[in-house]
């Protein structure tokens, strides 16, 4: 089986397409066979006031495209500069390997999967952010 595969909690919402659906009262694995769709989490959005930082700022706009509200061409060429942006600070292997990750998803316009790395460097970012450097 190929595709994207989505385990969901109870009473969980998702958007995709467009059309926000919520979960049952059960546990749900669903299996996305269609390429391209447009799915985001509902608990992995960002609301545009807690896009703070560098990498949220660009988990927001990889969002953008996945619930509808962003013209394509646009946000890939602002998601572009902001990895390369972070690739000056994120040095170490593994966020090197997230941020490739995160730019060869967003080449192919699998912006699921472009936030997926990007969210991932989230706790280095808050490590970053919160170490006292005197």
């Amino acid at each position: 089986m190929s595709g994207l595969v989505l385990k969901l909690g109870p009473h969980e919402r998702l958007l995709i397409n467009g059309v926000v659906i919520e979960n049952g009262d059960k546990r749900t694995r669903l299996a996305v066979l269609t390429p391209n769709a447009s799915i985001l989490r509902l608990r992995d959005a960002l609301h545009p006031d807690e896009a703070t930082t560098p990498v949220r700022r660009l988990c927001y706009l990889a969002q953008l495209p996945l619930s509808g509200d962003a013209d394509d061409p646009e946000i890939r060429k602002k998601i572009l500069q902001g990895i390369e942006q972070l690739s000056q600070v994120f040095n170490d292997r593994d966020s090197r390997h997230l941020l490739r990750e995160a730019s060869d998803s967003l080449l192919k316009a699998q912006y699921y999967q472009t936030l997926k790395a990007l969210r991932a460097l989230l706790p280095r970012e808050s490590r970053l952010l919160s170490a006292d450097w005197s």
